[in-house]
């Protein structure tokens, strides 16, 4: 059954989808399963923009399983494109990889250090290992294979016995002036390049040269790379001459037999849809302007018996706490990186929640404790049935799929308390499990595993994310020049605090005690709301919170104050407090 009922269905973009794709696969190939793509080229990390091109149709592809229907998710590995670019920033690279510019990524060799055998495989491994943790299903196509066994060799014969209908659709564009794109905001050349979906939005159409046009480029034999032209071919024979502007070399083959090639891109894609039977497949800025690949693709895929896919463009994924993404430029944080320091479910879920043409944000920052705070109360809302449907049919495609529900967390304490726990201890784990296991008296934790995976996402990002000028370092010894120089009125909110600590010793009970003792030494009750409170109250919550931070970490803030107190424990909390 569907996750959410008829009504709401336009609230959930999934359901809509899915509606959309079941009736046009029925119309188009009825009775057979449904199929949806996504395209992923391995030239270098594969990022979280690119994550949507995967994340769009598998949501509406676990939709359609979820109703029982038969469906398959392709991705197609582009690693038989050409190497474009040396990517900056990845380890092991260096100028000589400039070398292999022009050959096929599977020609090129993996970044120094890899397990291995070619830059793609490379790549293509982590995104892999990703998509199983974030429960992606998928059968994976590597183009390399396609081409190099002559599965696709009838449709290049094709394509070049049409080369003049596909050369009068593609100079329908070359000639126009290239119209402005609609910019959901200003772009720079790194946010352009995270949006790169399928494929190479940049590459050459085939454009005619002195013998025509051809939409087939040939690898050279001599040096591998694709910087070659082709001075003739005969559709009869099939014979297809071709000379390297980058060797010099020359040869003539029977492309009947010839497998050391491919399609141009503004071909290759549309080839494939009719190939594959897709009816779903998502586009990316680059692919979705007029005159770009996906709009001429529409109108080639008819020379192959095919048609346009439907689908959306999609917008594009920033990053809070991080540079923007560029996949050439290195450090461009993957699926792998977030998987770092969240779970599988809460990156699911931002992908799930928003419209594909709807962009968002992944928080790498402190961000991140916000995020997990939505997540927690929106899984409260679910559990308690107050939650929207559109709400909770996203959290329902977020915490697992048709084919089950994602491993989780069986304790999910604040990310936050769990983050601050891992500061603090800095790796001590008995003295992590000291912390968490007062935080609720009444039901002590007996292992961290009980908190995990949580709690090591939540330490990785305190180990990677947060500047060690703001790590928190508990005092050894006492701030006596400051406790010397304290007035009467701070000496007495310190004891009202150390006359409590015994009697409120978890974490509710020194949250309850920190807010209150301000109140209590303006002579309101510590029970009372902020509505029956002056705001100079707030006031003066701010300054006892920042004598006590100073008075244990020697700064103004730090972790909240009741999970800071039970890190330090009693003891040596009331010897830094001068008792």
């Amino acid at each position: 059954m569907p996750i959410v009922a008829q009504s709401t269905e336009t609230t959930d973009w999934v359901s809509r989808f899915a509606d959309e794709v079941i009736e046009e696969s029925e119309r188009r190939a009825p009775g057979k399963p449904v199929v949806v793509a996504s395209g992923l080229s391995p030239s270098g990390p594969i990022h979280l923009g690119n994550l949507r091109e995967v994340m769009t149709p598998h949501l509406v592809a676990d939709e359609i399983r979820r109703r029982g229907r038969r469906v398959r998710h392709l991705i197609s590995w582009d690693d038989y494109d050409r190497y474009r670019k040396v990517p900056a920033g990845i380890a092991g690279v260096d100028e000589t990889w400039a070398e292999h510019i022009g050959k096929p990524l599977t020609s090129v060799p993996a970044p120094k250090g890899s397990a291995y055998p070619n830059w793609a495989e490379h790549f293509k491994a982590a995104m892999t290992e990703s998509l199983a943790q974030l429960g992606v299903e998928f059968d994976g196509i590597s183009q390399t294979a396609q081409y190099t066994s002559g599965a696709y060799r009838e449709q290049i014969l094709h394509a070049m016995r049409h080369r003049h209908d596909i050369d009068a659709i593609l100079d329908q564009y070359r000639t126009k002036k290239a119209p402005k794109k609609q910019q959901q905001k200003p772009l720079d050349e790194a946010e352009l390049e995270a949006a790169e979906g399928s494929g190479a939005a940049s590459e050459d159409d085939g454009s005619s040269g002195s013998a025509g046009y051809f939409p087939y480029k040939p690898y050279c034999g001599a040096c591998g790379k694709d910087l070659t032209t082709v001075t003739s071919y005969d559709d009869d024979t099939t014979e297809l001459s071709y000379t390297c502007t980058a060797c010099g070399f020359a040869e003539t083959v029977r492309l009947a037999e010839f497998d050391r090639g491919k399609l141009v891109w503004k071909v290759d894609w549309p080839m494939r849809w009719a190939y594959e039977g897709v009816v779903f497949e998502p586009s990316g800025v680059d692919h979705s302007s007029p005159g770009s690949s996906f709009q001429v693709g529409g109108q080639i895929a008819p020379l192959f018996g095919g048609q346009q896919p439907i689908g959306p463009m999609y917008a594009f994924v920033g990053i809070s706490g991080m540079a923007k993404m560029s996949s050439s430029r290195g450090g461009v944080p993957t699926p792998a990186d977030a998987l770092k320091i969240m779970e599988p479910q809460l990156l699911r879920w931002l992908y799930a929640r928003r419209r594909p043409n709807q962009s968002f944000k992944i928080a790498f920052d402190q961000e991140i404790q916000r995020l997990y705070d939505e997540w927690d109360k929106l899984a409260a809302k679910v559990a308690d049935g107050s939650a929207l449907p559109a709400d909770t049919a996203a959290y329902t495609r977020a915490v697992g799929t048709a084919a089950g529900d994602l491993p989780k967390t069986p304790r999910p304490l604040p990310y936050r308390t769990l983050a601050s726990v891992a500061d603090i201890t800095a790796g001590h784990e008995d003295q992590a499990l000291r912390i968490l296991s007062e935080l609720d008296p009444q039901q002590p934790l007996g292992s961290l595993d009980e908190v995990r995976p949580r709690y090591d996402k939540a330490e990785a990002w305190i180990n990677t994310h947060v500047p060690a000028d703001q790590r928190t370092i508990v005092r050894d010894r006492p701030d006596t020049e400051l406790l010397a120089s304290l007035d009467e009125a701070s000496r007495r909110s310190l004891r009202l605090l150390l006359d409590g600590l015994a009697g409120h010793w978890s974490l509710d009970g020194l949250t309850h005690l920190v807010y209150g003792v301000p109140k209590v030494q303006a002579g309101f009750s510590a029970d009372a709301t902020p509505k029956e409170l002056p705001p100079e109250i707030k006031t003066a919550q701010r300054s006892f919170f920042a004598l006590l931070y100073h008075l244990l970490v020697g700064r103004d803030t730090g972790p909240r104050l009741p999970t800071l107190l039970l890190a330090v424990g009693q003891e040596r909390v009331r010897t830094l407090l001068g008792d």
